[in-house]
């Protein structure tokens, strides 16, 4: 069968749905009875997620949970969660409640600047070039007054721009480099604006500029696009207490376990290998917030594995130290979020998740986000240098493995049962469900 298409975005939701089950499946109506099986009762909830992007079929869901107990700098929230990963909110949620007792979490804005660049080439004398941007600089903020009036009156609007000249990696390779602050909206259609609005300028007034020769003046600009690296929109997270403090059922030596922990972490800044997937645990709970919130989590994902690797070399997000007696954990993270706009103002689930939060600004949002990394991370490494990954993790995904066997409610009981004490594994698991079977 051929299985090239033209007109595909044209077919209505239904056609679509037909041409895939009929091409791609041995049994179509099985096919099209799952796919219509996950789309809204609520047709306008419906309508508004077919709108979210182009050629949708159905809805694909991720479980929504939500870690209570987080206290975040004197203040009590329950942080929503959307993942998959079966232990994600059980080791967020553990955490919470094992510092609410300890002081809770403080979090500090360190800056909120966005960066956005507008590249061209020049071929000319860079003098002039110079000369020429400290000439015109003023009117790329005039040129943009209407893109943003509306942004200053709420403080924000453009912080700065500057000529980069980058020919040594680059021939004839020159920026704009901008930064920004767009206060409680996540910002990319303002910046972007902003910038393609600097080109323009750019490019009229090299034509006009006199001291330009006819190469000089045909400036190219080859991109205006904001970046997702934000080194300045910066947010820490920290957690202390003595290190007696730290004594519980599972830690009841708290010296020997916080010199280990500090250890784990001192690994992670210095081995890329352990690095990768000590911060991947970090982003599970970052992760988690900022996609339950509407925010761009892939945007956010590859500013701070950047932000990892700022001084030449992958390493931890979170560090970790032993001073007087107290011991002291913490997070440096990028993150671009926003609260207004977007995902934010439209999809249901997201409102809901912001007013659980109780409508946080940006900046606030910037903390629980942080927060929930920072604690999704101290359960990790909790459990690496205590009782190990695999036992807890397990005994979350058993259920995952159930539904795959199948299992009936009785079922359930007893496998939930022996493994109360028995190690769990896939492999366990099986041989013991099909011993109940059989």
């Amino acid at each position: 069968m051929n299985k090239a298409i033209s007109g595909f975005s044209k077919l209505s939701k239904e056609e679509k749905i037909k041409w895939i089950a009929d091409t791609y499946f041995s049994t179509p109506n099985e096919a099209i009875a799952l796919l219509k099986n996950y789309w809204n009762t609520d047709e306008k909830v419906q309508q508004l997620h077919d709108e979210f992007i182009e050629n949708t079929i159905t809805n694909f869901y991720i479980p929504l949970g939500v870690a209570p107990n987080f206290l975040i700098n004197d203040k009590y929230t329950t942080i929503p969660m959307a993942i998959e990963e079966s232990s994600v909110v059980a080791a967020a949620s553990k955490a919470a409640k094992f510092w609410a007792t300890r002081g809770g979490f403080k979090t500090t804005i360190i800056d909120t600047e966005k960066i956005g660049q507008v590249h061209f080439l020049y071929q000319g004398e860079v003098s002039k070039l110079n000369l020429f941007f400290a000439q015109i600089k003023e009117q790329f903020y005039t040129s943009t007054a209407s893109i943003t009036a509306n942004m200053q009156k709420r403080g924000g609007g453009i912080r700065s721009i500057e000529l980069r000249d980058k020919t040594d990696l680059l021939p004839n390779y020159f920026q704009l480099h901008a930064t920004f602050d767009t206060k409680d909206s996540m910002g990319a259609n303002f910046i972007n604006s902003c910038l393609e609005q600097f080109a323009k300028t750019l490019q009229a007034e090299a034509k006009n500029y006199s001291l330009f020769n006819e190469t000089e003046s045909e400036i190219e600009v080859v991109m205006s696009i904001l970046s997702n690296y934000v080194p300045n929109c910066l947010v820490r997270a920290e957690v202390s207490c003595p290190i007696e403090d730290l004594m519980d059922k599972e830690i009841p030596n708290p010296q020997e376990f916080s010199t280990k922990f500090v250890q784990a972490v001192q690994i992670a800044e210095v081995e890329p290998y352990r690095a990768v997937t000590h911060n991947k645990g970090i982003m599970n709970g970052i992760d988690a917030v900022v996609l339950a919130t509407g925010n761009d989590f892939r945007a956010v994902e590859a500013g701070v594995h950047a932000y990892a690797s700022r001084k030449g070399q992958y390493s931890s997000l979170s560090h970790a130290k032993i001073e007087n007696g107290i011991f002291t954990f913490w997070l440096d993270v990028p993150l671009a979020l926003g609260t207004v706009g977007g995902l934010t103002s439209l999809h249901p689930v997201v409102k809901l998740s912001l007013e659980m939060l109780e409508k946080p600004s940006a900046p606030e949002l910037m903390q629980i986000v942080a927060v929930a990394g920072l604690a999704q991370n101290f359960a990790a490494l909790r459990s690496l240098t205590t009782t190990g990954i695999q036992e807890g993790h397990m005994k979350m995904h058993l259920n995952n493995i159930l539904n795959q066997l199948e299992a009936t409610k009785e079922e359930r009981i007893a496998i939930q049962k022996h493994f109360e004490n028995n190690t769990v594994s896939h492999n366990a698991v099986v041989a013991f469900t099909e011993s109940l079977r059989q």
